[in-house]
């Protein structure tokens, strides 16, 4: 299944993108080797003349500098933060199907960002904001402690071969940063076709003191819990996944919530 070669900001960049390397204090959270690899990809026309008009408005590189989002969306409202939105069918659709969330997709993939540029452009879509960049610089660097309402890691790379393990997103020391941004309450949810990563996420989120699974998979019960989760539980299935269903993939969803004091 290519969807989680799609669809992860840790997964594919098109060529070097700028972005820190390290905390403020020069070094970094801790020791990691980057997840993505390489991919390339040209932009159409229209998705050139968009990613013209609309990046700068709704875009940024990834920086060091604590973002502002009630200055950058133009209200307050619940930030829920998409690490790896790719291509940004299943974006735009949670953002359309969940307009009082504001919605922070990352992606290394330009051609994968500019695809959702020009679908934000097109359908007017107005709670959207991207960066460009290495997914666990943003949450060392710009986003605060307590402040994020859900966290989506929709299928990341699973990286199968057991030298490159190391390289895979979801390790221990990102897991509590995780939770370090999730505020009391908030949602970690996770999704992935490969068994093998899916029992290795269920073990460090199980380690992980700060959550406590809300579906069966994390340890959980989803009717407990789904009814008072601050964000929705459900999916839009893009047409990769639906190959994938197709084939006879399983899907493994692994919710947690961050535990409140």
């Amino acid at each position: 299944m290519d969807n989680g070669r799609v669809n992860d900001a840790a997964n594919h960049t098109a060529e070097t993108v700028p972005g820190p390397r390290s905390t403020a204090t020069g070094s970094r959270l801790y020791p990691r080797v980057t997840s993505f690899r390489s991919r390339r990809g040209a932009l159409t026309p229209s998705q050139q003349q968009a990613w013209q008009r609309t990046w700068p408005r709704i875009g940024r590189e990834v920086g060091d500098e604590l973002l502002d989002t009630a200055a950058w969306f133009g209200r307050e409202a619940p930030l829920i933060v998409e690490i790896g939105c790719g291509t940004g069918t299943a974006t735009a659709a949670m953002a359309q199907a969940e307009p009082q969330f504001d919605l922070l997709g990352i992606e290394v993939y330009k051609p994968g960002l500019a695809q959702l540029v020009h679908r934000i452009e097109r359908e007017g879509i107005e709670n959207i904001r991207l960066l460009r960049g290495d997914a666990v610089d943003v949450l060392e660097n710009m986003i605060a402690d307590n402040s994020l309402t859900g966290v989506r890691v929709f299928f990341p790379d699973p990286w199968p071969k057991a030298r490159h393990h190391k390289r895979r997103l979801l390790q221990p020391a990102t897991m509590t940063l995780i939770a370090n941004r999730l505020r009391p309450g908030g949602v970690l949810h996770v999704a992935t076709d490969h068994p093998g990563y899916a029992e290795h996420i269920a073990a460090v989120g199980a380690e992980e003191p700060q959550l406590i699974g809300l579906n069966t998979a994390a340890g959980g019960d989803d009717e407990t819990f789904r009814a008072t989760a601050p964000i929705g539980f459900d999916r839009p299935v893009t047409k990769f996944e639906g190959k994938a269903h197709r084939a006879g993939s399983a899907i493994t969803e692994l919710i947690w919530g961050k535990i409140e004091a």
